[in-house]
């Protein structure tokens, strides 16, 4: 009778199990299918951020270990990932400079001790760290643009500057260049072996950091660094404007967008009982210290492991840090739901895509010249470009993060051409806002080139609410939105 009860309940448990098995698979919580070339259809849609690792709920530390984005193990990539009938025609790589020292001091403590010269066999390590610093010794004959050859070829302070690029700045971008090297050279042969200078488009701001990441990233990513051939084009904008930078309408909104930040910090209690805390420990207004932006310093100390300053009256610890590390990601999210940004964005992000479009469109009628584009910049470069995109879900950038658009030629119909959009290696074609349907009624797993080309001459006006307006000039000078 015993056994009998047993074997009914097993039976019972088995026949729920059953039914929960299937229930996942009818609500699409468990994959069931896969698409061709063993790409699941579901995987090619997924939302970032990639809700299987992500935390339940915002976790201030896991985000800034992210934003650090500590060298470790070979990092998984999307890149260069399509269909064998598919060839890679061009490629323009957006990077964020790699780890640096802080751009503030908290006030009266110790700058943290941070060492920034280059040694081979200290953590972080990359195998070709020691070459690389034998090689930006003997660049001085490089052809950059004025004023970037007054700049240093690479960070050599025992005890960092402000803002300069660190061992683990460097190593970030020779793993970028590595990894884009191993998918774009070696697998898709993107530049011919008598390439040239003209086969390369590189550009960056006057800032060291912004140009070292580019030449680590570089020397990790060409299979022969010649100086010759190594031209890097002056940008004095962090927006990439080039000869587009006046604006009014962007910086209306920015100033609204500062305003909403202003408003949210304010109704942060706790964000300002800890700043009054904080202020009391290093004994100056709460105001200064404000001022002085202390996270920049202390996500520094801790990305560096070092430890948050004391004074007499305390110490800054982590729970401080915590704090306004989740204010910060509150921001974030406000941000995106406001949309004051937005109209930030696309103003902000219309110069330099438009740049792309026309680089690519080149590309697309056959010319084989800067089949290669590196802009070299900061966050405040790709988190507008991000944005205008319509990649609201993606993280603030972190250091050396990188957005990358990939043009294709169909070789089955050479006439076509498409892009795919890929942020830190995870596909986000289509979530981007001229492409997030196009999957419901095709199988191809990247967009038209055609749809970005309208996006940037037409639609991304048309986003902003500009009434009449068709073009960068009008949509700068006439409020909307």
């Amino acid at each position: 009778m015993l056994f009998r009860s047993r074997f009914l309940l097993l039976l019972a448990l088995a026949a729920v199990l059953a039914f929960v098995s299937l229930s996942l698979q009818f609500f699409h919580l468990t994959p069931v299918s896969t698409a061709k070339n063993g790409v699941s259809s579901k995987s090619r849609k997924r939302v970032m951020p990639e809700p299987v690792t992500e935390p339940p709920v915002t976790d201030p530390i896991y985000e800034a270990l992210l934003y650090c984005n500590i060298p470790s193990v070979a990092e998984r990539s999307m890149e260069g990932h399509a269909p064998h009938h598919f060839k890679l025609v061009s490629v323009h790589v957006f990077i964020r400079h790699g780890d640096r020292y802080p751009l503030y001091v908290i006030p009266k403590t110790k700058r943290p001790e941070i060492d920034c010269t280059l040694v081979a066999n200290r953590k972080p390590y990359h195998p070709k760290l020691e070459a690389f610093v034998s090689h930006m010794s003997k660049g001085s004959g490089a052809s950059f643009e004025s004023p970037l050859h007054s700049l240093p070829l690479y960070p050599n302070h025992p005890l960092c500057e402000m803002g300069e690029l660190t061992q683990t700045g460097v190593v970030q971008h020779l793993q970028n260049g590595q990894l884009l090297r191993d998918i774009y050279l070696k697998k898709h042969k993107l530049l011919p072996s008598d390439w040239s200078t003209d086969h390369l488009y590189l550009e960056t701001t006057g800032k060291s950091r912004t140009l070292q990441s580019g030449l680590a990233l570089l020397y990790g990513f060409l299979p022969d660094f010649d100086w010759k051939k190594i031209h890097f084009r002056h940008q004095p904008s962090a927006l990439f404007c080039s000869g587009n930078c006046y604006c009014p309408m962007r910086n209306q909104y920015l100033e609204k967008e500062q305003r909403r930040q202003y408003l949210l910090r304010l109704k942060n209690s706790q964000l300002e009982r800890t700043y009054e805390d904080m202020a009391r420990i290093v004994d100056v207004p709460t105001k200064q210290l404000r001022a002085a932006n202390p996270i920049d310093s202390m996500l520094c100390r801790f990305c560096h492991n070092v430890s948050f300053p004391c004074t007499r009256n305390g110490c800054i610890d982590m729970e401080h840090f915590k704090v306004i590390k989740t204010h910060q990601i509150e921001d974030e999210r406000e941000r995106r739901e406001k949309k004051l940004y937005l109209g930030y964005a696309l103003l902000g992000a219309h110069p330099v895509l438009n740049q792309t479009v026309s680089r690519m469109q080149r590309a697309a009628e056959g010319r084989r010249e800067e089949v290669f584009a590196l802009y070299s910049a900061h966050d405040v470069t790709l988190s507008p470009v991000l944005s205008a995109l319509g990649l609201m879900e993606a993280r603030f950038p972190r250091f050396a993060a990188r957005l990358i658009l990939e043009l294709w030629q169909d070789r089955e119909k050479p006439s076509e051409h498409s892009v795919r959009i890929l942020y830190n290696g995870v596909d986000v074609t289509f979530h981007t806002s001229f492409c997030q349907d196009h999957h419901k009624h095709s199988s191809k797993p990247m967009c038209p080139l055609e749809n970005l080309v309208r996006f940037v001459k037409r639609d991304m006006f048309v986003a902003l609410g500009s009434s009449g307006s068709t073009n960068y000039y009008d949509a700068c000078h006439r409020e909307g939105f």
